[in-house]
């Protein structure tokens, strides 16, 4: 299956998508979960998702070990699904690994019929620059790519400005997912599309889930040879956005359509949003039980019989329970049980 043409893809993503990063689907016995899984996936599309991440941070970097052996039938089971829904929806293949790895996973995900790679760089802990944007030079004449910083908490290295100046010059990045959870460190990336005059090509997803909603709002600023240049982000690429899904499509849509001051309760949302993803992300042990925490939220919803991962010691931390239920509680309003209600036994069909 072919990729979907570049030009399109950029523009797609330029109009501003919610794209969930996929979550595995596991029996009691730690194997995929077919039909659970799939059902996952029509959630985000009944959903109004504009895309989803498949084989990211979220779905489980494991999923490529060989004793799992989870890499290509997670990929195709999510690209299927998406085709058979008949909707435009944006398959993004996470890319992992060293150049030969990232390389060979590209080209599957192209025959998948994925239509760009979310890049990840966390293989390369000692690489230079120059060795970074070759790498990422190699995986982008395979496929349309989405540059990935992730924070270091999770398995990401500290990516200088140099090398988002050096990245948003290759010709077939198509988009960034900004996720360092540090806002000097976005700053970086922002201003490296700014002052390279591709904010017109490249578009900046948030990843940033302590300020998601700041990101979305704000209009960011830098002089470039006496001009003005405004950047924004135009979407999220999320794991939190893998739960609680329409409402982070209707918040979007909203954001999209704000014109003049913004009303003091987007503050206050934002907030809130900070404080849920806390619960599930388990800020307060340095993010150990963050897929455990989706899939509590997905089980309460009954799309996921457990929260089985691929590593058996891998669980909510002491006192993550009782955050998420604090949250559920506190802000009703964000979540999206009834409408997974009403369709949750159709996606399981």
């Amino acid at each position: 299956m072919a990729s979907s043409d570049t030009a399109d893809i950029r523009r797609r993503l330029l109009s501003g998508l919610a794209i969930p990063a996929h979550p595995l689907a596991l029996t009691a016995a730690r194997k995929l979960d077919e039909k659970r899984q799939r059902a996952l996936t029509r959630y985000y599309i009944a959903a109004g998702a504009g895309g989803v991440a498949v084989g990211v941070h979220t779905t489980q970097f494991a999923i490529r070990e060989p004793k799992f052996g989870l890499f290509r039938p997670v990929l195709e089971l999510a690209s299927e699904t998406v085709a058979a829904s008949g909707r435009p929806v944006l398959r993004i293949a996470g890319v992992c690994g060293p150049t030969s790895q990232a390389v060979a996973e590209a080209e599957f995900a192209v025959e998948c019929g994925y239509d760009a790679g979310l890049l990840s760089l966390a293989a390369l802990t000692s690489a230079s620059v120059d060795e970074l944007i070759e790498h990422a030079k190699a995986v982008a004449g395979v496929i349309p790519v989405m540059g990935f910083y992730l924070q270091p908490a999770v398995g990401g290295r500290v990516l200088s400005l140099d090398f988002w100046r050096r990245f948003v010059e290759i010709e077939n990045a198509v988009a960034i997912k900004v996720a360092p959870f540090n806002r000097y460190q976005t700053l970086d990336v922002v201003r490296a599309l700014a002052e390279s005059g591709r904010t017109g090509e490249i578009a900046l997803y948030t990843g940033n889930d302590d300020s998601i909603v700041m990101d979305l709002l704000t209009q960011f600023q830098f002089r470039v040879a006496d001009r003005s240049a405004p950047v924004r982000f135009v979407g999220g690429l999320l794991g939190h956005w893998a739960v609680w899904t329409r409402r982070a499509v209707e918040m979007l849509e909203r954001i999209r359509k704000l014109e003049g001051a913004m009303p003091p309760d987007w503050l206050t949302l934002s907030a809130q949003i900070t404080d849920a993803n806390a619960a599930f992300f388990d800020s307060a042990n340095a993010f150990a039980g963050c897929i455990a925490g989706i899939h509590e939220v997905l089980v309460r919803q009954g799309l996921m019989a457990g929260r089985w991962t691929l590593d058996p010691d891998e669980d909510l931390s002491p006192g993550q329970m009782a955050e998420i239920d604090r949250v559920y509680a506190a802000y009703p309003s964000l979540n999206d049980d009834s409408f997974v209600a009403a369709h949750r036994d159709e996606w399981l069909s």
